[in-house]
């Protein structure tokens, strides 16, 4: 591996984050223009946006035959958002979730990651799988419409401050972000496929691990900026909601089209139907005791959240690597620290139904 494999690897990084960018900001600033509700342009413009970068990396991958880095970036990107972008939104303020269809979407999280996981069974997304997917990503739209008529007040304030400006320069200009948007994110993503493929052969690790690592944090950097930012300006429904609405996009969206335009389907390697996806799982189930009425996500449990992610990626590099720790590692994990976990979870999901059934 030489440097500009390196150079490579970073130019399409930064491609796919500016052309993301673009195509966010194209997009939003189009639906405004239109008369689009500034809640309905959050929950699925912006949320589907900013999954842009995951679903250029996994259709070029799949259609170059990569389909380890494909399935890997999906999944790795799901584990990343909640554990790692979940955990630092709340670190930075404690993340109370007053909308209604976020709290709904938690439980939808869940059950479309365990449906990739039953269609994974057999070794493969078929294309049949794919087309299921992507046709449940339809009809998701559309219910996200039709419930975002029904949230409060507050919540609808919070996506007018920061989608519900209306932009200036004409409808040719927002069309032209989009345009150039998507032409960044096609040459982004065939500079770091390529690249990737290179880095995992000259390291010796398979093309997931590097999916699941590295391509995974980096196309999901736009996720980051977005629950960050709103994070800190307090607004806690958006940093939440744009994290659970883009994982159910990328199991629907990204790891559905991806299967559909893939002739024979995608190939999902054992070691990602045995570990990384029951861990991807794990973690939309993770949220869903602090998704209840009244709950909020506390700091320690955000930092259980990013501890969790920093765990995971400690594993994967002592495994890819053969580390004589790892034994000892996956000890430690099976038998203390998960178990203490699952107590914990359970305590706060006691705490958060009590309430509800008291009242």
């Amino acid at each position: 591996m030489d440097w500009m494999t390196v150079v490579a690897f970073i130019a399409g990084l930064v491609l796919l984050i500016g052309g993301g960018e673009l195509l966010v900001r194209g997009a939003s600033r189009l639906a405004v223009q239109l008369g689009i509700s500034p809640l309905v342009i959050g929950l699925t413009v912006v949320a589907y946006g900013t999954s842009a970068p995951e679903l250029a990396v996994s259709v070029q991958s799949g259609l170059a035959g990569s389909a380890d880095l494909a399935v890997g970036n999906v999944i790795g990107s799901n584990i990343f958002n909640v554990l790692f972008i979940l955990g630092l939104s709340a670190l930075i303020t404690p993340l109370t979730v007053a909308q209604q269809l976020v709290r709904r979407d938690a439980p939808l999280m869940v059950g479309v990651s365990l449906l990739l996981l039953v269609f994974a069974l057999d070794g493969r997304v078929s294309r049949i799988d794919g087309a299921l997917l992507f046709a449940g990503l339809l009809g998701y739209s559309v219910f996200v419409v039709r419930e975002s008529q029904g949230e409060t007040a507050s919540v609808r304030a919070e996506y007018d401050r920061e989608y519900g400006q209306r932009p200036r320069g004409r409808l040719a200009v927002q069309i032209g972000l989009i345009v150039a948007g998507l032409a960044l994110l096609l040459l982004g993503a065939r500079w770091l496929v390529s690249a990737a493929v290179t880095i995992a052969q000259a390291a010796g690790v398979s093309e997931a691990v590097i999916g699941l690592t590295i391509v995974a944090a980096g196309t999901s950097l736009p996720e980051v900026v977005t629950s960050i930012i709103a994070a800190l300006r307090g607004e806690r429904d958006i940093a939440v909601g744009n994290v659970i609405g883009s994982n159910i996009a990328n199991v629907l969206g990204i790891a559905g089209l991806t299967a559909l335009l893939v002739p024979d389907g995608l190939s999902v390697a054992p070691a990602l139907l045995r570990f990384d996806l029951p861990v991807m799982l794990a973690a939309a189930a993770a949220c869903l005791p602090v998704f209840f009425a009244g709950h909020r996500i506390a700091r320690w449990e955000g930092a259980l959240f990013f501890g969790y992610y920093l765990a995971y990626t400690t594993y994967l590099v002592f495994d890819a690597t053969g580390h004589d720790a790892l034994p000892a590692y996956s000890a430690v994990m099976l038998e203390f620290v998960l178990p203490l976990t699952v107590v914990t979870l359970l305590v706060v999901l006691a705490r958060s139904v009590r309430p509800r059934a008291n009242r």
